[in-house]
């Protein structure tokens, strides 16, 4: 399957985000939808949830296991680790999209990319995803994690 996410426009401005630590500052997710996300994540089949390879220790990170990684190496972060999820006070999430739907996500104001990709340590599937704070963007942001899910499993292109 290679057709890109149908997701709608993100509404009102972008939050602010910090470097040299990739983090969202503002507009951040609440709690519950933190947990929600994690909950989610960590029951998605073959997932096996750990410390991030890439992030900082209180980041929750999700990693394939082998008989599931069937993604290109794009849809990785490094090993097996697609995606991870930031502190609950920040609320945001790396991922691994397939390119259309991370452009898509881009476009649509729900991402931007990942600080290592200009550079050209990361590709450019690599993005940030905004914290939801909402029922509606909750359902967007688990729809890309889904996304990240199947790139990584080998399923989407």
């Amino acid at each position: 399957m290679t057709t890109r996410v149908d997701i709608p426009e993100r509404s009102g401005e972008r939050p602010s985000t910090g470097r040299p630590v990739h983090s969202q500052l503002d507009q951040n997710a609440p709690v519950e939808f933190h947990r929600e996300l994690w909950r989610r994540m960590r029951a998605l089949e073959g997932v096996t949830p750990g410390r991030s390879h890439v992030s900082l220790p209180q980041s929750l990170a999700l990693h394939l296991g082998t008989e599931y990684a069937s993604g290109p190496d794009s849809a990785y972060f490094a090993g097996t680790e697609f995606a991870h999820l930031h502190s609950a006070n920040d609320g945001s999430l790396h991922v691994m999209l397939p390119p259309a739907d991370a452009a898509e996500a881009i476009a649509k104001g729900w991402a931007e990319p990942h600080p290592m990709v200009a550079p050209g340590f990361l590709p450019p599937t690599a993005v940030m995803l905004y914290g939801p704070r909402d029922d509606d963007e909750l359902a967007v942001v688990w729809r890309l994690i889904e996304r990240s899910y199947a790139f990584a499993r080998g399923e989407l292109a």
